[in-house]
């Protein structure tokens, strides 16, 4: 391990500037990467962070575990490091000059790829676990269809835990949540549930069946059948003892012919264990080596490997007396990767990968020279990512000085324990703090249970907590202690409902309050821990952060809370206190913890909070339902299943179609000997020559049934689109309007010509006289007249019903509203409606606008939360398929409007005029209904422009007109011919 240098994250920043470099347009689809990686990280990367893919998705990669993600593959797969070594010498060479850094890059252990990524608590590592293995797995997957070898990719992954907690948290994100009886619920598992962020969607199906078939549990290593690959998923405790094989097969090399044998080792190592009651050959020890040296065994012979380290701090060295050393299952690993080279890779995740040494003042930490990104809690709490951290400074802690107060448990002469004054103090202090937030978040949701965690010393004072937290009014259901002898005490059967008890606790009302030692420090992924009382008197850094990290995952993720959670952060960075409590963790102050305290305050990461006068959840307010809401409730209608609709064609009557009277028969014949005559002038001498005529008709045909033919073809082309502009036939000539019974339309226009159309016998083969038929007046009577005609003869029948379902606005019973980000209104299904706090000034007028003007019987502004059904389908202007839902719906006495709110400058985005054309055919089908399964009322999509509203506001005009005024018009149809009157 290296000593502390002037940039302990050199290789991390470093990497982190040329990834940033090379990703100059990845959202774009234009960044320098693409050309530098496979075609499949390409199409991962376009999938992962492109702007389209990302927009058309509900969740996304958030900035620490884009960079995570991004900073390995450059590393691996562009820079394509065999080492540590490399990488550093590659990336930021002059870091290898400091200190001791050469030296320790270039030791064994980091002999092959090795990456360490460093993100806080809460900021999602398993899901970049999950994309860096679909990476190497699809990677791997195409090299071996094409039959390339690249060492680079792997289809062989391990996936070590430091602990049970942390194993079955794994087991659930691969495999899915057990069931009851055993079985494992794979669509609830992280692969399944999260595929649409994972992977493309033609790679989904055989990234499943990988995962299904392929996962191994730690009894299944190197006993399950897989198919040409794994995901081996173990907690450290099957590696851990490796060291003692490792020794004694370096004994066996040892000459000492001065030594007399020790007649028991002898025997030990020569004769075959007994079973028996010592420690050492119960059975169970010995199942348990014989399994392990298996597992290493397999691990060691894979030509290739995989491992991913979660929590990796649990792999650092210890130093004792000088001397380093390493725990148990790093040596396992060393031992697995011995001969793979490049082809074993290591990849550790960790919140805190440093080893603290020294004491007092010469306290630090000592980073992992292996860390490619650093995403600390810092940038994670900046960002929003996990809670906001506030020191409780009470009233009870304020009265006394600390230095009078003990906060370690008091031991009699006998070494039984008590708790402290200081220790009960603190605990008072988090439970009344529970007390108020179980209070104020009852009446915003009462659905979300606050907990509170407390962090006992040892094992002997948990059970006094328990004890005195009865004694201050809990129920014993209030209380649930877990530390490291639970288990063992319990055995696996009891343990086991304990353990789902422990990580379902969000989601009931008890426990109330979770006491342990040191057995939650990681892998307990619970939300609505908002109190921490750490009694432990530690004062590692690397502990504290820990701690405090059971804590910091968010509580209150809808997006409705996302203004307030801001405000909280940015009164703490100012050094005030936060105005909610809503996604805040509060930590009871400990006196042991506040150099740690101190150096996230200074950067304002750290609030304080006094006494608890104020509401906890600031002015977030519960906008319900009035009484009689159902005046103001608006009921959309979703077309489930529409009718079949039959279109045939009836015979047309011959006899009742107009006849050509522009000109005579004599008149066009002098016509069709006439067109225009063109003369060839040479350029040089201007000498004419070589006069030519061209005949003036409107087709070049052979014959009068080739005209038939193309006449045929015109009209059903000129009817493919309503009405075109100019002289061209039609826009699209690909679906004709006639797609059958073309037969019977020609044999009508053949009939038509000989009997009708010069209301006279006419004979087409006499003469050639079909030639008339070719002139321009001539067609563009017979294809008006027949389109015209055929649009008449069209017969409509309907069959089966129209299945419509309705959604109420009422179903959602309440929306969560800041006062002072909402207005009062009395025509809405609702008490109150809210408006963005930021750039929210058109909505708010509009609001006021509605509420002011009498010929608005009811509005309501659209929760894009809570009402997520009422959004409709688009497609976007680059081609991707997106969802929308418009700002409010209006009801007039004579219409229902879905309005839309813009800036001026936005209406004419491509994006806003393809949701109009959406929102437009959407009313168009709705409007087709029967008026009872639509309100009695006609829909209609307005896009109002912040302009023409304040123009129209301004100059008195009721809001219903603006609206009748932009809404938007459905374009005519084919059908809409049918109207037109016949005749030239």
């Amino acid at each position: 391990m290296s000593h502390p240098t002037e940039q302990p994250l050199a290789l991390a920043a470093a990497l982190t500037r040329r990834t940033e470099q090379l990703c100059i347009g990845l959202e774009q689809g234009i960044a320098d990467l693409y050309e530098l990686v496979t075609p499949v990280t390409a199409e991962l990367l376009h999938w992962w962070f492109g702007d389209d893919a990302c927009q058309s998705r509900t969740f996304n990669f958030h900035p620490g575990q884009r960079q995570a993600i991004l900073n390995v593959i450059v590393a691996h797969e562009v820079l394509d490091s065999p080492n540590l070594k490399d990488l550093y010498a590659q990336v930021c060479a002059d870091a290898l000059l400091e200190g001791t850094r050469l030296a320790d890059v270039a030791q064994g252990k980091h002999g092959h790829p090795k990456y360490c990524l460093k993100m806080a608590t809460g900021t999602g590592k398993t899901w970049v676990l999950q994309a860096l293995l679909v990476w190497q797995l699809l990677n791997k997957t195409a090299a071996l269809d094409e039959g390339r070898d690249d060492p680079r990719f792997t289809r062989r992954f391990l996936i070590v835990a430091p602990g049970l907690i942390v194993y079955e948290r794994l087991l659930d994100a691969f495999l899915g949540k057990e069931n009851e009886d055993k079985s494992r619920d794979f669509a609830s598992s992280d692969i399944a549930s999260y595929a649409e962020l994972f992977t493309p969607p033609a790679r989904r199906e055989r990234i499943e069946q990988f995962v299904r078939g392929n996962v191994c549990q730690k009894q299944e290593i190197g006993l399950k059948a897989t198919g040409n690959g794994m995901i081996a998923i173990t907690n450290w405790h099957l590696l851990s003892e490796a060291e003692e094989e490792a020794e004694q097969e370096e004994a066996e090399w040892v000459d000492t012919p001065g030594m007399v044998a020790d007649a028991a080792r002898v025997a030990y190592a020569v004769l075959p264990l007994t079973p028996g009651r010592a420690t050492g050959n119960s059975l169970d020890v010995l199942d348990r080596r014989w399994a392990r040296g298996n597992v290493l065994s397999y691990l060691a012979d894979l030509p290739d490997l995989m491992v991913f380290n979660d929590e990796a701090h649990h792999i650092h060295e210890l130093k004792k007396e000088g001397e380093t050393t390493e725990v148990e299952w790093q040596k396992s690993l060393s031992i697995i990767a011995a001969g793979k080279g490049r082809r074993f890779v290591q990849m550790d995740f960790s919140a805190t990968p440093y080893n603290d040494v020294g004491g007092g003042r010469n306290k630090r930490k000592i980073y992992f020279p292996h860390i490619v990104v650093d995403f600390d809690l810092k940038a994670a709490m900046r960002l929003g990512l996990v809670k906001s951290l506030v020191l409780d400074k009470r009233k009870e802690l304020g009265a006394l000085p600390l230095e009078s107060l003990e906060f370690k448990a008091e031991r009699d002469a006998d070494g039984n324990a008590a708790l402290a004054e200081g220790q009960r103090v603190m605990l008072r202090a988090g439970l009344q703090k529970l007390r108020k937030l179980e209070a104020d978040f009852a009446r915003v949701d009462a659905t979300r249970h606050p907990k509170m965690l407390v962090v006992c010393e040892d094992t002997t004072v948990s059970p006094l907590v328990e004890e005195f937290l009865r004694d201050e009014g809990l129920h014993a259901g209030d209380v649930i202690t877990v530390d490291s002898g639970k288990k063992k005490d319990l055995g696996e059967k009891d343990w086991a409902p304990l353990r789902q008890r422990l990580f379902n606790v969000d989601k009931h009302a008890q426990p109330r309050v979770i006491v342990n030692v040191l057995m939650l420090r990681e892998g307990f992924d619970v939300n609505n821990i908002c109190v921490i009382v750490p009694l432990r008197a530690s004062q590692a850094p690397i502990l504290v952060e820990q701690l405090i990290g059971r804590g910091l995952r968010l509580m209150w993720r809808d997006p409705e809370f996302v203004d307030i959670k801001r405000e909280n952060r940015e009164r703490i960075n100012r050094g005030e206190e936060p105005g909610s409590m809503i996604d805040i963790l509060s930590i009871v102050e400990h006196p042991a913890f506040q150099s740690y305290y101190d150096e996230l305050m200074a950067e304002g990461l750290v609030g304080t909070t006094g006494d608890d006068e104020d509401s906890s959840t600031g002015d977030l307010i519960a906008a319900e339902l009035r009484e009689g809401f159902e005046k103001y409730d608006f009921a959309i209608p979703f077309i489930l299943r529409e009718a079949d609709e039959n279109v045939e064609h009836l015979p047309i009557d011959i006899a009742a179609l107009p006849t050509f009277s522009a000109m005579s028969r004599a008149k066009l014949a002098e016509l069709l000997g006439k067109g225009d005559t063109f003369t060839s002038q040479d350029l040089q001498s201007s000498t004419l020559f070589g006069d030519y005529r061209v005949d003036g008709v409107a087709m070049n045909v052979s014959g009068y049934n080739e005209l038939l033919s193309r006449l045929t073809r015109r009209i059903s082309q000129a009817l493919n689109q309503p009405l075109p502009k100019g002289n061209r036939i039609a826009y699209h000539l690909t679906t004709p309007y006639l797609q059958m019974n073309t037969v019977a339309l020609a044999t009508a226009l053949d009939e038509y010509i000989r009997e009708r159309l010069f209301d006279e016998p006419f004979e087409p083969f006499e003469d050639e006289g079909w030639r008339l038929l070719l002139l321009q007046p001539v067609i563009d009577h017979i294809v008006k007249i027949f389109g015209l005609a055929l649009v008449r003869a069209e017969e409509h029948t309907v069959s089966g019903v129209t299945e419509v379902r309705h959604r109420r606005l009422s179903e959602v019973t309440k929306l969560m509203v800041r006062e002072s980000a909402s207005l009062e209104v009395a025509k809405c299904i609702y008490t109150r409606l809210p408006y963005p706090t930021r750039s929210g000034g058109l909505e708010r007028a509009f609001i006021e606008w509605a509420q002011l003007d009498a010929g608005v019987e009811a509005f309501c502004k659209i929760s894009e939360n809570r009402h997520d059904f009422v959004r409709l389908r688009y497609v976007k202007d680059d081609g991707m398929p997106a969802f929308y839902i418009p700002d409010f719906l209006v009801r007039t006495a004579d219409a229902i409007y879905l309005v839309e709110t813009k800036a001026q400058q936005q209406v004419g985005h491509p994006n806003v005029q393809r949701k109009l054309k959406a929102a437009t055919t959407w009313c168009e089908r709705i409007n087709a209904l029967e008026p009872e399964l639509r309100g009695g009322r006609a829909w209609h999509y307005a896009l109002v422009g912040e302009s023409l509203f304040h123009d129209w506001r301004e100059k008195g005009a009721r809001l219903g007109e603006l609206l009748a005024f932009s809404r938007a018009r459905a374009v005519p149809t084919a059908q809409s011919q049918g109207g037109l009157a016949l005749g030239d």
